[in-house]
């Protein structure tokens, strides 16, 4: 493969994502299947692909100074070229101006739909390249909510909602982590081997195995490539899981031969993480409200041999039929998805307006997940996101509406602390701080 299958892979997944909104990490598996590419094409493609979502603000920015035709005019093919052509020229040293000219010159004419306006992209970024140094044209410190947004490439409202939410120390290091590649973390299937055990197994493939300290049975891996093709993963000896999953699956306290429910599971990780804390003994059912990922949730509980977990559809916001209750209960709500930009950076350039909706749908969730917890049980609520109206305000409404449950207390792990100042039942973690994903969670007890 030539770099230039690299490049054509790395617009085709980009458009895919904007005008399709798949998902950035299965986007871009794909397309790198569909188009062979291993080694150096594979990791330039992915490397342009993120790098563009990861850029992409400072990118418009300097192309609307050198564009004569407005950003939103063209279409989405020629602006991906002009983004991956800059992203090379501003942000990638080893990759010559003048090849990432040429190239995406190229791209343009093999394309029917952009061979038209080679010309334009050509000129656009010829002219780039004579202004010298593109990023002095950056915005300086006179407005520093639109200098910070453009520099880490975070829309302003987010910026603002942060500064207000956690203050500019935290917002500052939210910025810094937007870009940062999180490690690969993994769960122990702790009913078919040990951390040691597993350890020992993935240096046999070449794998770098480390443990966790403050999280017993977490590994943080290095040298994977393909984790799906890995001996160890193929015998079900574990999954891949971010700390922050695991500590929540941890802070329900799930105890072998109970009855749980996780009412939005898919795609299943948290089911089996809480079924292996189960010892594989008691009920675990594990709901989604599509056939397809209560699907995934089965395929991934045979593989793991947690025959604990029964996987079914429902809807959680609207439930068809009443359901026996449970001592615990999960309920990871759908949400913003702020707290893993690191992991699909395309989250921050959603409207404001498409989430404002969000806070409501959650805490319909909440109340029909109210009815599923017995007497004297535990309901835990959890998001991936950094947005208090999701999280700390949301948990306020459940209790003010729901007397019949009151705050429990979380038990941390030993060197995991609070960063900002919130009730006991509560906690925030942030990527730069607890090096997790940016997570919340909030535990209550139904009085007996």
């Amino acid at each position: 493969m030539t770099v230039d299958a690299a490049r054509t892979a790395a617009l085709d997944a980009l458009l895919h994502v904007d005008v399709e909104e798949g998902y950035s990490n299965l986007v871009l598996d794909k397309t790198l299947r569909a188009y062979g590419l291993r080694g150096r094409d594979a990791s330039l493609a992915s490397a342009l692909f993120y790098g563009v979502f990861e850029r992409r603000i400072p990118l418009d920015w300097v192309l609307r100074k050198f564009s004569k035709t407005p950003l939103e005019k063209l279409s989405p093919a020629v602006l991906g070229i002009l983004r991956i052509a800059l992203y090379q020229i501003l942000y990638m040293d080893k990759i010559p101006a003048s090849a990432a000219v040429n190239e995406a010159v190229n791209c343009a004419k093999e394309n029917k739909k952009t061979a038209k306006a080679s010309g334009f992209v050509n000129g656009v970024l010829r002219s780039v390249l004579r202004s010298g140094d593109p990023m002095s044209l950056l915005p300086g410190e006179e407005d520093p909510v639109l200098a910070a947004s453009v520099r880490y490439s975070c829309p302003e409202w987010i910026l603002r909602l942060w500064q207000n939410a956690y203050g500019a120390e935290i917002t500052q290091g939210l910025l810094e982590s937007l870009s940062q590649h999180p490690p690969v973390y993994v769960r122990v299937n702790t009913t078919r081997t040990s951390a040691q055990s597993l350890c020992a197994l993935l240096e046999q493939s070449g794998v770098r195995a480390q443990a966790v300290p403050w999280l017993p049975d977490a590994l943080m891996l290095e040298g994977t490539g393909a984790i799906a093709e890995l001996p160890a993963y193929q015998q079900g000896l574990f999954h891949v899981q971010d700390l922050s999953s695991q500590l929540v699956c941890g802070l329900l306290g799930a105890k072998p031969g109970e009855r749980i429910i996780d009412v939005c599971a898919a795609p299943g990780g948290k089911s089996f993480t809480i079924a292996q804390r189960m010892e594989n003994r008691g009920e675990l059912l594990s709901f989604d409200l599509y056939k397809k990922k209560a699907g995934l949730i089965r395929q991934g509980a045979q593989r793991l041999g947690l025959t604990v977990i029964r996987a079914g559809v429902r809807d959680a916001a609207n439930p068809e039929k009443p359901l026996e209750p449970a001592d615990r209960v999960l309920c990871d709500a759908p949400c913003s998805g702020l707290g893993i930009v690191r992991r699909k950076p395309e989250i921050r350039y959603k409207p404001e307006k498409s989430i404002r909706g969000l806070p409501e749908i959650q805490r319909g969730i909440l109340d029909r997940t109210a009815e599923l917890v017995r007497p004297g049980g535990v309901l835990l609520y959890s998001t991936c996101t950094l947005h208090p109206a999701e999280n700390a305000e949301t948990a306020a409404y459940f209790l003010e509406r729901h007397p019949e449950f009151e705050p429990l207390p979380l038990k941390l792990p030993e060197g995991v602390a609070r960063a900002i100042a919130e009730p006991e039942n509560q906690l925030t973690l942030f990527p730069h701080i607890h090096k997790t994903d940016g997570f919340f969670a909030a535990l209550f007890r139904r009085r007996a």
